[in-house]
């Protein structure tokens, strides 16, 4: 059986400009960053701003397991199906972080016959974007220490500077860090942090901006720490804004690449749906539906995390309404949700299905609450046996669900035709009639509870005390009614990554509360999550080599 990197290197891309071509785009729109990939132009949004939109699909989850369950590779695959059945049809993803590359879950470009190429370029340094938005975030960091340094006009207190470095990879020895060490000459002592450039404020900023305008004015409400009179200090009050942004001028621009079968993707953007809100860029979407009659993107992990936050803050910003969702549930993650162990997932185990599949319900039940048309994807393992994939069909259809088998690891768009037919069938119902969970006028204390009670299933909400500070200083502010951001396990409906299936009552734990007035959005963490991961005992890192003809080994 072939890698995914074997299967990506032995593919006959078609020229950019090309896939353009089948998206009206032409070649003057274009920015080429070689032969198979490119960014388009703002000539091309411009022209295409007054066009009427295609219907937007969503593709979620369930809960995983740590490997994940091939969402984008469901993505991907219903995006060639639509090709097959004619659909004019483009794909929205998010851009790879390096974290979970060298990590656990490997590349997000897609597996099997069901990916985005050129996968090795996507899933390593792209085009750039993740660069700049890391390149960005520290240059606003220099400029507070240096601030501070040059004496500290502003008053800002040292011990209360709130906006930290990041880089785009896993590393838990920089959670907690000392900077300014080594003399007068190096800066003024204090206690600092790193994020995951993907958890960072400013790709949220970068994820939610409309155009270039957007971006500035976002990026000068990111509040840096506050002065030793408590008064918030800004990116604007550094003067930052402006050099922030012509670091991201390019990297705004949405990126153009291919599947497997020639269907355009765009890929732009890429915060984490655990610690972030999960979606692709805004500028991609609107972009894909204006280009095609149906635009597939995705939100990261399940249905709790991306889901949530594609409603409640993507579309609660933006005023983007999904014609339907598509749920991508696995047999091996039902068996997980219902306790097999990881290492024995791929052996037959219809009580475990059963009992894990109270997962997917639940899943089933949030999604329609929303109002929004569901679609199971069942997608198919090689270790699914016939009496497990009846036995998931029977509990969609006790759940009164639309259903499809997908096949598209093994088979690409051939094995997504079922799946297609549904979404489209769906999608063109005009039954979704969005509801989201909360309304604007809400505290964010009641934000919480309703996200809480009504998508984890939580009895209740214990707050610590340094949340509960951050929330009543929140409350006298002009963001007290901003969206919430959840960040959390993605493992669990709950905060506690062990308690899987559907948990019921239990208590969830907010530990701290962040504003993030350039993003608009207020971010809750909860239980243990951390906003920089740690690598794994053994990383995907090790396997990764490149041999002595500059092919890349091990990347997947």
């Amino acid at each position: 059986m072939l890698s995914d990197i074997e299967i990506a290197r032995a593919a006959s891309m078609r020229p950019i400009a090309e896939v353009a071509q089948d998206l009206g785009l032409s070649e003057e729109e274009l920015i080429p960053y070689g032969r198979y990939k490119a960014k388009i132009s703002e000539d091309a949004m411009r022209r295409l701003a007054d066009k009427p939109d295609g219907k937007l699909i969503l593709v979620t989850a369930i809960n995983p397991t740590p490997a994940g369950e091939g969402k984008t590779t469901t993505t991907v695959g219903l995006g060639q199906a639509m090709k097959k059945l004619g659909k004019n049809a483009v794909i929205a993803l998010r851009e790879p972080s390096l974290g979970p590359v060298f990590g656990v879950k490997g590349g997000a470009a897609g597996g099997g016959y069901a990916q985005v190429v050129p996968m090795e370029d996507i899933n390593l340094h792209f085009t750039g974007d993740f660069h700049a938005i890391t390149a960005a975030n520290n240059l606003l960091c220099a400029l507070v220490d240096n601030h501070i340094q040059q004496g500290n006009e502003l008053g800002i207190d040292p011990r209360r500077v709130c906006f930290a470095r990041v880089m785009d990879m896993n590393d838990r020895a920089l959670r907690r860090c000392i900077v300014g060490l080594g003399g007068r000459s190096n800066g003024v002592p204090r206690e600092d942090s790193f994020s995951i450039t993907v958890a960072s404020e400013v790709m949220a900023v970068f994820c939610l901006a409309e155009d270039l305008a957007d971006l500035k004015a976002r990026l000068a409400r990111i509040i840096v720490g506050y002065t030793y009179k408590g008064r918030a200090v800004t990116a604007h009050d550094l003067h930052a804004e402006g050099a922030m942004t012509a670091l991201l001028r390019d990297a705004l621009q949405p990126n153009l690449v291919q599947t497997l079968e020639g269907t355009p993707a765009l890929m732009h953007g890429g915060p984490f749906a655990n610690i972030a809100h999960g979606c692709n860029s805004v500028r991609a979407t609107r972009l894909g539906l204006k280009l095609a009659d149906y635009c597939i993107t995705e939100a990261g992990f399940g249905a709790d995390l991306g889901a949530e936050k594609f409603f409640d803050i993507k579309c609660r910003v933006t005023g983007l309404r999904p014609a339907a969702v598509v749920l991508v549930a696995t047999v091996r993650a039902l068996k997980y949700n219902g306790g097999v162990p990881r290492d024995a997932l791929g052996t037959e185990d219809l009580d475990a299905l059963r009992k894990g599949s109270a997962n997917l319900c639940r899943h089933i039940e949030n999604l329609r609450s929303f109002g929004v048309p569901v679609c199971v994807a069942i997608n198919r393992f090689g270790t699914d046996t016939d009496a497990e994939l009846e036995l998931l069909r029977g509990i969609c259809r006790e759940q009164g669900a639309e259903f499809a088998l997908s096949e598209v690891f093994a088979k690409g768009g051939e094995g997504g035709t079922e799946l297609a037919e549904a979404v489209v069938r769906l999608a063109d119902s005009g039954k979704a009639d969005f509801t989201p969970p909360y309304t604007d006028d809400t505290t964010a204390e009641e934000k919480i509870e309703a996200v809480a009670k009504k998508i984890y299933g939580a009895g209740s909400v214990v707050y610590s005390d340094a949340a509960r500070k951050a929330l009543e200083r929140i409350g006298r502010g002009k963001y007290a009614h901003a969206p919430v951001c959840m960040a959390k396990t993605q493992y669990s409906l709950s905060d506690d990554p062990a308690l899987l299936g559907r948990p019921e009552g239990f208590a969830l734990h907010v530990r701290d509360v962040r504003l993030s007035a350039g993003a608009g959005f207020i971010v809750v963490l909860t239980g243990d999550i951390m906003t920089m991961p740690g690598l794994p005992k053994v990383p995907a890192a090790e396997a990764i080599d490149v041999d002595e003809n500059g092919n890349i080994l091990g990347l997947f």
